[in-house]
Parts: structure tokens; sequence; C-alpha cells
């Protein structure tokens, strides 16, 4: 076993652990079931990521997030740590060469889906892979009360029957009391222990601006708060948009989701990263797995589906200690957009088995199909054939994944792998009969160590300047080589991957829990109801409202917020008599509209009320559009 902070310091070039990490690590150490509560930003990948390297053997991670798991495999492999994904992403000989590998004890970290761990197959050969470590990610997922629950990741019992003797951890960002306690029951935690930060951010102010124009309000707050922002919207039309607009008004800003190619996604976080770019304009697929301390600024154009989602978002900023702004801009209908979106992310069973009748048509797949069947899914071309909504049929996917039937995986086949077949002797003899493969072999195999062992993605543009030759070229010869049976090529396609979690039935005998359908949708609702109280509440402090939705009660007013920063200033000010005064010797010093009165009184509620009041007793008039005293 090696000394945790060795490993630390070697790996993440970090001299200590942030609060908690080195608790976690020692209690997964000692074999300690173990739950780990810890806001974003806080870590969470080094608390099982360290006592796994620490101990031998291969850890399992289950996750629900394909895109993460992405991210932490790259991220690893950057380490020199060996590991991989087991998803939609990959076909069925390279999960079989995988697992041949892992039993070898090639792999140091296996990802898995809560999903593949109900296939047989994976769990016979599981048996043979020496396990030194469980960890369930997301853990939130395997409470039926969790707001992203996932009947799969029940699932992990079967991990824990297979593996009795292994330690578990789990590790969330956001759950409530309730949620707490039903993961360590589903986990079946055996004296375990539960390590908990607190979810207050006192460097983070958090506030809710109700606007008629987004906007305006936008340009004001970005004018205002200096530094690298994000900017979160719904949907990629609306991201794409409001990128272009604040580019074309001057600021330094672009956009991300999940529709991007994979160079086009990092090239754009890089750049990010850097502070060479000012504001990402992103959906919710931007910020996994990304930790930039100085980020100053999260501005919410349209409403989060949760706290939860909410709280994970806003935390992206001030990782550094340093202050910084969570702002939700609310418009007019912004609540009665939210629960029509709601309504429409739960299709009813009609349409979840037109959706399924529509892709087995679509992909041509044959009736006895097997389970980890894995198929490419032209997205829009698939939508737009059927004629089906792309948010109503996102969502129907996203049920049918979480009902167990289907994988689905946007990011699937975004990016080329390859892997080198022939043997050593044979691939030089290739070489010296064909010079002009030379350099492509040498170079490749220079710059992607494990070619001969593993599948590994490729990047065709990097590789091609390397080589000082094009792109369309260089395809061209790595066409050739897979012709010619040196190396396995898969292109990118820019296609989704769908994978059969269960053997391909008829529509109509597709088994469907809608009791677990109508229970995720009721606690969608709950939620969408603690949003709307967040917003509505202009009297109780924001941060103690986050903290008392996930069980924790903070005695004092965060004084940071915009409600806290309201009472401060009235108390300030005093009564409504000095309000009035305040704003008579403002409109008599200066000509304004009442927009530029809004303007200068930065829409404070209690302003804008007393000048109402004013108005109604004909104490102050409009002249001209200008506010006068009469």
């Amino acid at each position: 076993m090696t000394g945790i902070h060795k490993i630390l310091k070697d790996f993440w070039h970090y001299d200590q652990f942030r609060p908690l990490q080195e608790d976690i690590i020692n209690s997964a150490l000692q074999g300690k079931d173990t739950l780990a509560l810890l806001p974003t930003g806080g870590g969470k990948s080094i608390c099982f990521q360290v006592p796994a390297i620490a101990m031998e053997g291969t850890a399992l991670v289950i996750s629900p997030l394909i895109a993460l798991m992405a991210d932490q495999v790259q991220n690893l492999k950057e380490k020199g740590i060996n590991a991989i994904a087991l998803n939609s992403s990959i076909s069925a000989s390279e999960r079989e060469l995988a697992l041949q590998n892992a039993a070898n004890g090639y792999y140091k970290f296996i990802y898995l889906s809560p999903e593949s761990i109900d296939n047989e197959k994976l769990l016979n050969r599981l048996q043979y892979i020496n396990v030194n470590l469980i960890v369930v990610d997301e853990a939130h997922c395997i409470s039926q009360w969790g707001y992203d629950f996932r009947p799969a990741y029940l699932n992990i019992a079967k991990l824990r029957e297979l593996k009795p003797n292994l330690p578990v951890i789990a590790l969330t960002a956001t759950a409530t009391p309730e949620v707490v306690e039903d993961i360590r029951a589903k986990l079946a935690f055996n004296n375990g222990a539960v390590f908990q930060k607190s979810f207050l951010r006192p460097e983070l102010s958090y506030n809710v601006r109700k606007t008629e124009n987004k906007m305006e309000s936008c340009l004001e707050i970005l004018n205002r708060i200096p530094g690298s922002a994000i900017i979160y919207l719904r949907n990629r039309k609306g991201v794409v948009e409001v990128s272009k607009w604040l580019s074309s008004m001057g600021y330094s800003a672009d956009y991300y989701h999940a529709g991007l190619k994979v160079d086009e996604r990092q090239n754009r976080q890089n750049a990010w990263v850097k502070n060479e770019l000012r504001i990402m304009v992103c959906t919710n697929a931007f910020g996994m797995g990304i930790d930039k301390p100085d980020v100053r600024l999260v501005l919410h154009l349209d409403l989060p589906d949760s706290l939860e989602a909410y709280f994970q978002e806003a935390g992206r900023a001030a990782r550094d200690g340093q202050k910084a702004y969570s702002i939700v801009l609310v418009g007019p209908n912004d609540i009665k957009s939210l629960k029509a979106r709601y309504l429409d992310s739960f299709p009813d069973r009609e349409y979840l088995l037109r959706v399924y009748k529509a892709l087995i048509n679509y992909l041509q797949i044959a009736a006895g199909s097997e389970e980890g069947s894995t198929f490419g899914l032209d997205l829009n071309d698939f939508s737009n054939q059927y004629r089906l909504s792309p948010f109503k049929l996102y969502h129907a996917l996203r049920i049918l994944n979480k009902e167990g039937v289907l994988e689905f995986n946007e990011r699937a086949f975004s990016q080329s792998r390859m892997m080198i077949k022939a043997d050593r002797r044979t691939l030089y003899d290739y070489q010296l009969r064909n010079p002009k493969m030379d350099d492509v072999i040498k170079l490749l195999t220079r710059s992607y160590g494990g070619l001969d062992v593993e599948y590994l993605r490729i990047d065709e543009n990097l590789i091609a300047r390397r080589l000082n030759t094009s792109v369309y070229k260089l395809k061209s010869f790595l066409r050739e080589l897979n012709n010619h049976g040196m190396i396995s090529y898969q292109e990118e396609s820019g296609e989704a991957g769908l994978s059969l979690l269960r053997e391909r039935a008829n529509s109509k005998d597709l088994l469907l829990s809608e009791e677990n359908i109508e229970f995720r949708k009721a606690e969608l609702a709950k939620r969408l109801a603690a949003v709307e109280e967040f917003i509505n509440s202009d009297d109780l402090c924001r941060s103690k409202t986050i903290l008392a939705y996930f069980g924790e009660n903070l005695k004092e007013d965060c004084g940071t917020c915009d409600v806290c920063r309201t009472k401060k200033r009235l108390q300030k000010a005093g009564s409504e008599e000095y309000i009035k005064t305040q704003i008579l010797n403002l409109i008599t010093s200066h000509q304004m509209s009442l927009h530029e009165f809004e303007t200068a009184v930065n829409k404070e509620s209690h302003y804008l009320n007393v000048l109402r009041l004013l108005l109604k007793e004909e104490i102050v008039g409009l002249k001209n559009d200008k506010l006068v005293k009469l």
C-alpha cells in the first residue's frame, strides 16, 4: 500500500488534502462503507481515486453520467493511470477486450453505467477481476427520493453480493436528509461512516432578480461584475443565440453544449479555463469535472429544474474562496414555462412505445437482438423522419434509459478510436513494404501509448498537423491500414449511441414501470415547487432557504444575498419617510424618466413601492415623461 500523501503529490501535485478528504480516504482504507456529501468543487473524485491507487487491484466506479465518465477516464489517462468506461460509447468487441485486459490487471479504474450491472455476462467476467473498491458516484440516484432517481442503481446490490467483503464509497454533491438515509439503506451499509461538509458558501452571494428584459439585465450585470462568467440556458438554440449576441456587443464569449464535437468542446473549455475567453454560454452539459477556481459570476437566464441542480451550477463560482455572485433572472412567464417543460418531460406510455417502435424500425434491430448490442443514432434525422419533437424525444430516451430498456449516449461516437491489431513483427514488415505508411505508424505509436493493448481515442487534426498533411489524407491512410488488417479504426460519425439493455422486445410487450414513472413525476413536481418558492421568497435569506432544503440549519442570515442586502439597506435608510426624502431629492436634482429612476435605484423594490405611493398621492407626477415634484 502506497502512502496517500505521496499519491496526492505525485498525481495531483497537491501538498495537502481539502477538508474531509483525508478522513473519507482513511475510512475506505480501513474497509468501512463510506458516504461522502461534498458540495460541487469539494474534490469528490480524489476521495475515491486516491484509496483505489493506494490498494492493489481495480476500482469499479458506478456513474450515471456518460459524459463525466469520459472526462474522468481521460483525466486519469493523462496522469498515466489506466482506466476505461464500459458503456454505449464502445462496441461489444471493445468491451470484451477491455474485460480481458482487466482480468490481467491492466486497469486501475473501470467505469460502469448502473444499467450494465444487470448484464450476466459482465457479472461473470467481474468474478475474475481483482476488485479493491466499489465506488457509487452521484449516489442520490439510488434513492427514490433523489432528484435523478435511477432504478438501475438498485443493481449495485448484485455487485455487493458478488464482492461481499469490499468497502463501498458513495459520493454525492446534493442530498436531503431523507435521501441520505435511503442511500445507506439501499447500499446495505454495515457500520458505515457518513462525512458531510456544510453546504454553506459564505463567499457566494445568491441573488434573484425579477426583470422584464433579461438581455438588458444581463449586460448591466456583466458590466458591474468583472471576471470569468458562466451563463446557463436550457436549450442549445438559446445558447448559440445569446453567445453570438454577446460577441456582437463586444464581449469575449463562446458557447458550449453536448452537440458539439469533442475537439470543439475541448478547445472552448480550455480557452475559458485559461481566461482567453471571459464568458461561457452553455447548457447544463458544461461544468462536469471542471475545477476553475476564479469564476466570479454564474448567471441563470432560465430557471433550473431543482434546487439541487441550481446549487451545483451556482457552486461552480468562488472555488478560490473569493467573493462571487450567482444571479437568477426571472421573467414574467418563467414559472409557467418551467411547468410546461415539466409536463413535456414525462411523455405517456403510448408515446414511449411509439419511440421504441420507431427506433427498432429506424435502426433495423432484428428480433432477438441480444442485450449489449450497440447502434449509432443520428438524432436529427431520426426525429425528422418520424416527426418527433426533439425535446420530447430526448426525455423519452432518458425514461427508456432509466427503465433499463436501453442506454442512450449523446456523445457516443463523437471521437475516433483505434487499436493496433497486427503483432510487432507483422507491423514492421508492413512498414518496410509500405514506406508511405512508416511515418504515420511511427507517429501513432509515439503519440498514443497502449495502442497495442486497447482502443484509444485519437485526434486526427493533431496527427495531421504533426505529419504536415491534411486530415482528409490522414484518414485515407488510416482506412487503408484498417483494410489491410494492421489497425482497427473506428472513425467518428457524429452520431449518438444506443445500446440494448434487454433483448429486443415487440413494443406491445415492452415492460415499463408506470409506478416508477409516476413517482418520478410527482417528485419532480415537488422540486419545481421548491424552485418556485425560492424564486418568490423575497423576505427569506437565500442561503438559509437552500441550506434548509438540504436539512442544514443556518442560525444567522448570510448577509450577502439580495434579500439580506435589502434588509441592511432598509435598516440603514430607516423609515419610509427617509426613502421619500431620498426620492424627492433625487428627482429634484436630476431630470429622469421612470426607466432612468429604476436604473438609478438599482430596481430596488422598496424605492419603487414608495415611488408608486408618491405618484398615487400626487406628491410626484410625470411631465414630458420626466418625474417631477408637484
